[in-house]
């Protein structure tokens, strides 16, 4: 089965209940495997069987559930708000238009406020019948030009059976406004005209969704940011000449030019010039970088100061920028473990709110005999419902976290692993890559054979070449410092957390750590001295003999200890597993002040610590290059991988560390803990609200106390309950490490 993905921005969304009814029209439609709508972003990520459904059967079946979708440019999605600006200031005109022409309605139906008269002075100059007659048209007009967006939404919803918050508004409005009507044709003592409620909740509808909008535009920005960091255009150098051209024209390979000011097109290789580039926008590291000639810069980055030719390696979505985008998106898209309560309750909280209304009306009517009474307390618990406002609570907040730690070079795979991040008791650090630099120095190399070292370390690069190891590196860089004529290796095997195997010139060639030759069944020197403290040795064998071997020296980073210490302020216990000896490990660990050290693991040791902690009850966390430590990465309750950018959507934990270093640890579990915290409160305020303001509104508090709930106030709460949501999710915003 084919699979594929796709995410289709979706309009006409307006609560928890519009999102639920698109996701059950998606899932219902034959080839979907999955499908996940997210309320604030307004997009359906789906997952289908190419096979047996098309981008076009989707769309279809969203238009068949009441709402709109288009297919995304260029086979890239394309997020489209549900409230952009133009249409947020209309809302924002209409909704303010509709508050101020409600006041002076409100002053003359009491005839108490005539302080007001200055808002419509005409209307207290009309008789009393008259006056009625001027409401009911300027109400009837407003309704149809202020209010058709909503009472649209409404209709098309009943069309597909469906409910929304709309639905609610809609028939709390419309009764209110027939009955008026009615009193306003058919006058008779003590029949009341609610034209003012109307307009009230109208205007509150209206003026909390453009609040809304912005609250979301601002949730957003993070990922907005990100959209706009790549240029549309780019500069094509072809025999020396440079065209420029639209960046889809651009392909690998491609020689392009950027000037200083300019953002990089495209990840790429510098092959002439030098310049600082500013990438703190991708891996929130904030100091500015060299490059020169050989080596990268990343597509987005700003170019500070020199004009380069760069060679186009990854194009669009395959660019370092591309993936870090992708995964905010799928992250902030995702469902945290929390939100499927809400959802639940979500799914049927119109139709639940719908049946109180009417037990509101019959109650009040066999109670009280007062129409006029019964429809105002209907009327208020139609509107002061808000399903907005449980709908957003948790996206809200992961939404604006997942932004933010974006921003600070901390990503976030999806909801779950957020919430998995804020329940640690243990965090385990690898040693190399991790707490050091991960660049070991090569300190000595010696023979232990007639061989020359010169000879032995052209041997060693040879097979280190074809390594991604720190070791490697170190070994492959110090055969380049003194020009060694390095051979071609073949039959290259990593093995690993121990070493590597080759053919070079017809040998077998071994290098690896001490638990390597025990594998191989080949003895070590029975007399050979032990390396000084934070050394790490690699041996080497030749056909089955040893030859000699490497000392290597790392560094500890230098947040290291500091981010040990806020891990430990913050109440959880740290422990570091490493494959290299103890001798090695011991320094590291001394200087970082980690007081428990296991060494000489390899990968399928650390997984069996990892699993040990588990079944102790300990939510363990494993830091990790996400190579050697990929299992364990796996298999950890949260994995954070310390990511360089290459291969960064294979990495093998739930987190992303872009900056790479110990400092993003403390931050990105501390975020966490905080995302947490408002998603809870978000919840609180959301379920509280509504167990809270219903009951309000159907009036249960004025047998004992004589209080109801005007429809106005209803509607002004349930406007700015889901803006509170939405701004207390904002506060994430200032999270800083």
């Amino acid at each position: 089965m084919a699979q594929e993905s796709i995410s289709l921005p979706v309009l006409g969304m307006s609560c928890a209940a519009c999102q639920h009814h698109v996701e059950a029209a998606l899932r219902a439609t034959a080839g979907v495997a999955e499908a996940r709508v997210d309320l604030m972003t307004h997009q359906a990520h789906v997952t289908f069987d190419a096979a047996m459904a098309r981008p076009e059967a989707l769309i279809a079946a969203i238009r068949a559930a009441g709402y709109d979708a288009v297919l995304p440019r260029n086979g890239v999605s394309q997020r489209r708000e549900e409230f952009v600006p133009s249409k947020a200031a209309a809302m924002l005109a209409a909704g303010a238009v509709a508050m101020v022409l409600s006041m002076p309605l409100m002053a003359s139906m009491s005839a108490a406020d005539h302080a007001l008269m200055w808002l419509a002075p005409w209307l207290y100059a009309l008789p009393a019948d008259g006056l009625r007659w001027a409401l009911l048209a300027m109400t009837a007009l407003l309704l149809a030009w202020a209010g058709r967006p909503v009472y649209a939404s409404a209709l098309r919803g009943l069309r597909h059976g469906a409910t929304n918050m709309n639905t609610l508004v809609s028939l709390g409005t419309s009764v209110a406004f027939g009955y008026s009507a009615y009193a306003t044709v058919w006058p008779a003592a003590g029949r009341a005209v609610y034209f003012d409620a109307v307009l009230f909740i109208l205007g509150f509808l209206l003026l909390g969704k453009s609040l809304e909008g912005r609250a979301r535009k601002r949730a957003l920005a993070a990922l907005d940011a990100l959209a706009r960091l790549t240029p549309q255009r780019a500069r094509r150098v072809v025999e020396g000449v440079a065209t420029e051209v639209a960046l889809e024209a651009i392909h690998a390979g491609d020689l392009i030019r950027v000037l200083p000011g300019e953002r990089f097109p495209v990840d790429a290789t510098i092959v002439a010039g030098r310049t600082t580039v500013d990438e703190s926008l991708l891996t929130g590291e904030s100091t500015p970088l060299e490059r020169t000639e050989g080596e990268r810069v990343l597509a987005g980055s700003l170019n500070y100061d020199g004009a380069v030719d760069c060679r186009a390696e990854s194009l669009g979505e395959a660019t370092m920028l591309g993936q870090i985008t992708r995964m905010v998106e799928q992250a902030q898209g995702s469902r945290a473990p929390m939100e499927r309560l809400a959802d639940r309750a979500s799914a049927v909280f119109v139709p639940v709110v719908l049946v109180l209304a009417v037990l509101t009306l019959v109650v009040w009517l066999v109670a009280t005999h007062s129409v006029e009474r019964s429809l105002a307390n209907f009327v208020a618990v139609l509107v002061i419902a808000c399903p907005c406002a449980m709908g957003l609570a948790v996206p809200a907040a992961l939404t604006v976290a997942v932004g933010r730690g974006a921003q600070l070079g901390v990503l976030f795979k999806g909801g779950e692993a957020l919430e998995r991040l804020a329940h640690l008791d243990l965090v385990v650090l690898d040693k190399t890559g991790t707490l050091t630099v991960g660049r070991p120095v090569l300190q000595s190399f010696i023979s232990l054979s007639g061989m020359k070292a010169e000879e032995l370390l052209r041997w060693a690069a040879a097979v280190e070449a074809q390594a991604n190891h720190p070791l490697a590196h170190a070994v492959v860089e110090r055969a380049r410092e003194l020009a060694l004529t390095v051979p071609t290796a073949g039959q290259v095997q990593i093995l690993p957390g121990r070493g590597v195997s080759a053919q070079v010139e017809g040998h077998a060639c071994l290098l690896g750590n001490e638990a390597l030759f025990d594998e191989f069944f080949i003895a070590l020197p029975p007399e050979r001295s032990a390396p000084e403290l934070g050394v790490t040795r690699l041996w080497m064998a030749l056909d089955e003999k040893i030859v000699g071997y490497f000392d290597a020296r790392d560094a500890l980073r230098e947040d290291a200890a500091e981010a040990v210490a806020q891990l430990k302020r913050a109440g959880l216990e740290v422990r570091m597993l490493t494959g290299d000896t103890a001798e090695a490990a011991a320094p590291i660990a001394a200087q970082a002040e980690i007081e428990a050290v296991e060494a000489g693991l390899d990968p399928a040791g650390k997984l069996a610590r990892i699993r040990a902690w588990q079944k102790e009850g300990k939510r363990v966390a494993m830091v990790g290059d996400g190579i050697n430590d990929a299992a364990a990465l796996a298999e950890a309750d949260a994995g954070l991988a310390m990511g360089s950018g290459a291969a960064l959507a294979q990495e093998a934990g739930d987190v992303l560390l872009l900056r790479a270093r110990p400092g993003s640890i403390p931050a990105a579990i501390g975020l966490a803990r905080a995302t947490l915290t408002v998603m809870r409160q978000n919840l609180g305020w959301a379920v509280g609200y509504n167990l809270l303001g219903i009951p309000l509104a159907a009036g249960v508090l004025y047998p004992a106390f004589h209080l109801l709930l005007s429809p106005w106030i209803a509607a002004a709460a349930m406007a700015l309950s889901s803006v509170c949501v939405l701004a207390n999710s904002l506060r994430l915003r200032a999270f800083s490490e």
